[in-house]
């Protein structure tokens, strides 16, 4: 893996804060922007929809945003209107959000799957 990794997260957020321990313990070189100040921009959360294949899975399901907009709102959404939702309020990204580079994108912390994903 070359490069830092851009981690999106949220201080008041313990998985947030445990990812970050992580790639520290593990000396993973990465930038931390707080997601609710600068989230992603539309463009870097349409890249992460395509690596990802599911729309889901940048969604913060069980956030406050989340169940304030409601599930079915979403799902009536095009992915162009589900892009300008998530790039216009960070609450709605599922966190952390990380780009590990152009085309990888890691949501969520699953110790495993970032271990593979960042090995190398």
């Amino acid at each position: 893996m070359a490069g830092t990794l851009q981690v999106y997260s949220y201080n008041r957020c313990s998985t947030c804060r445990k990812a970050l321990a992580w790639l520290t313990e593990r000396g993973i070189a990465h930038e931390v922007h707080d997601i609710t100040l600068t989230p992603p921009s539309k463009v870097m959360l349409a890249a992460a929809y395509q690596s990802l294949g599911e729309r889901k899975l940048l969604f913060n399901t069980s956030g406050q945003s989340y169940r304030a907009m409601g599930a079915a709102a979403l799902k009536a959404m095009s992915d162009d209107q589900a892009m300008d939702a998530l790039a216009a309020d960070g609450k709605l990204i599922k966190r952390p959000f990380v780009e590990v580079n152009s085309s990888t994108y890691l949501t969520g912390f699953k110790p495993d799957l970032w271990e593979l994903a960042l090995q190398g």
